[in-house]
């Protein structure tokens, strides 16, 4: 039987401990985040706070994963696709990343470059998905699955670039991922531990540990970020996590937050083509409470609690 504490103590641990190496390293190379210029003007002073420590949770979770599953004998496609997706969605993240470092601006890939990276690791995941007998059939509550045959690859599609863009939109305050990926990873941890999916439980509590290292250091005033490296890695794998335990609307409610950031930017830009006028003081939306006064704290207490009690909700209702 496996002892789930490990995969977790090891993701904290390897993070945690390296973390503040890592920290360092990227202050002697002056390598901080870039602000954008139509941000809220107090987020000026986190100018030059070291970026791209999604890294380290990334390589702990990797790491830990392929030792941890060699040794249970539950190295699978299924958990080699998700380190996959990790990796790659953190790699797009870091190529982003790098470039505004370069250049010392906050506009990194082009959209294009972005969105094409994305969907290019989507259609791996979907091959794998497919190899490895997965249903083609979408999760409907309280009624039959709704199979959709290989129109299912579309929604992958739209379901890893979706989120991993929400989470991306989502870490604008220090610590507010974090956060809320803690929660929303431990969630479906509990849903595919109670469906006997031990690698992707695995995958998540691992996820889950090297959060809890890397909140450490990214909680207000945050000494390092996770950048969109840690962001887009994270929404990509969520997605994943969300498909391979066959509840995939679960993420509307469990990342609840992300979709409502999400949505908070698309009202905003529409309201504004098509009145002149905005709904918000300023999108995503948890700036907008900034510019109501409220502190980064309060923002991000209130969203890790509306986060954890959708999360509660929907584990009870699924398990």
């Amino acid at each position: 039987m496996m002892n789930w504490a490990v995969p977790l103590l090891s993701g904290f641990v390897i993070t945690a401990g390296f973390m503040p190496s890592l920290i360092n390293y990227f202050r002697r190379k002056h390598e901080g985040q870039m602000i954008r210029e139509e941000g809220p003007t107090w987020h000026e002073k986190k100018s030059g706070t070291p970026t791209m420590g999604g890294i380290l949770f990334i390589a702990a979770t990797v790491v830990t994963d392929l030792i941890w599953a060699s040794i249970q004998h539950i190295l699978n496609p299924t958990l080699l696709i998700l380190l996959f997706v990790l990796i790659t969605y953190g790699l797009i993240g870091m190529w982003d990343d790098s470039i505004k470092l370069f250049r010392r601006q906050n506009e990194g890939l082009k959209a294009w470059q972005k969105l094409l990276g994305q969907i290019v690791a989507a259609v791996i995941f979907s091959g794998v998905y497919i190899h490895e007998g997965f249903p083609m059939a979408f999760k409907v509550p309280f009624a039959h699955d709704l199979t959709v045959s290989y129109w299912y690859i579309l929604f992958i599609i739209f379901w890893l670039v979706g989120f991993s863009n929400a989470v991306n939109l989502t870490d604008g305050l220090d610590g507010l991922v974090s956060g809320l990926g803690i929660i929303s990873f431990g969630a479906y941890g509990i849903i595919a531990l109670a469906q006997h999916q031990q690698e992707v439980a695995m995958f998540c509590l691992t996820i889950v540990g090297g959060l809890l290292g890397f909140f450490i250091f990214n909680h207000k005033p945050a000494k390092i970020f996770m950048g969109d490296m840690g962001s887009l890695a994270l929404g990509g794998a969520l997605a994943c996590v969300s498909i391979l335990v066959h509840h995939e609307f679960s993420l509307l409610i469990i990342g609840i937050i992300y979709v409502g950031e999400t949505a908070s930017v698309m009202i905003q830009v529409a309201s504004f083509k098509l009145t002149g006028k905005r709904v918000f003081k300023m999108t995503p939306i948890h700036h907008h409470f900034e510019m109501l006064g409220w502190s980064e704290w309060k923002i991000d207490i209130v969203f890790w609690l509306i986060g954890l009690i959708a999360a509660v909700a929907s584990v009870v209702t699924i398990v």
